[in-house]
């Protein structure tokens, strides 16, 4: 028997537990997960709250690793206490990447992209420094989150591209700085070719699956509230588009977001 043939278990590689829709219930949606085979779930922070959520969450509940950073979109609340707060946050035994960091242009009237580079770099090189994976957001913004990263010597500790919406020849050259690339419910979009494309490309090897939640969710349930258990359907659309068993992709996404995040080399088949 092959040793993709029986595997049920998926990583939702980024989502949100420690948002407002979730965080008062967080017990139900790992119970919900857990159903559909969702066994593992990186939590996402973005500012003082959500990061704080994230490790509290992380604390609490074994599956659930805490990923802390500074999104983009809060450039305005980093200041320097921010700052020693987020510094003292990745070296809690819990924390096993930084993110979710990156560049985003699409509203960017409050973030000028020259404090976003320099917040950005900062984030890479105290990734780099306690060899910690980044979880890196990128809107609109591709060129320039790809020379940061280049610059950035990611060899050294690793990353993924989150929720990734580029063309295949984006994700070719992310994929050849080193970095994996993570799919969200956009992958099931009628509409989203690019991302399509991007995914047949993409080797199963380099690749993750995510939620986002409580954004983007996938089909069937597309119009209702993500959560942490529609990673199920994730993986459905990319064996979909790939041809392959559903179980395979499940299989190796979840060891690439073993083998990252959690550097234990993930379990074999028989777990």
């Amino acid at each position: 028997m092959s040793k993709h043939a029986s595997w049920r278990k998926v990583y939702d590689s980024h989502t949100h537990l420690n948002d407002e829709p979730f965080y008062d219930d967080v017990p139900a949606f790992i119970a919900r997960a857990d159903h559909y085979g969702v066994t593992e779930m990186n939590i996402v922070g973005s500012n003082r709250q959500l990061n704080d959520r994230a490790i509290a969450l992380g604390h609490r509940y074994p599956n659930l690793h805490p990923i802390v950073g500074w999104h983009p979109e809060d450039l305005a609340t980093f200041n320097v206490t921010e700052k020693a707060h987020l510094k003292a946050q990745l070296t809690d035994p819990t924390v096993v990447g930084v993110g979710e960091i990156g560049l985003d242009y699409f509203n960017d009237q409050h973030s000028p992209h020259d404090q976003q580079w320099a917040l950005f770099e900062k984030q890479l090189q105290w990734a780099r420094d306690l060899q910690l994976p980044v979880s890196i957001h990128c809107r609109d913004a591709l060129a320039d989150t790809y020379a940061i990263l280049k610059n950035a010597h990611l060899a050294e500790f690793g990353g993924v591209m989150h929720s990734f919406n580029g063309s295949p020849e984006w994700a070719e050259k992310f994929m050849g700085l080193g970095m994996a690339i993570s799919f969200s419910g956009v992958v099931s979009f009628k509409n989203a070719t690019d991302v399509h494309a991007a995914a047949i490309a993409t080797p199963l090897d380099r690749m993750m699956v995510e939620t986002d939640a409580p954004y983007l969710t996938p089909k069937p349930y597309r119009g209702k509230q993500n959560e942490p258990a529609f990673t199920k359907f994730v993986v459905d659309a990319i064996a979909e588009l790939k041809g392959v068993d559903a179980e395979r992709v499940a299989y190796h996404t979840y060891h690439n977001a073993v083998r990252l995040f959690l550097k234990d080399g993930g379990h074999d088949e028989q777990d």
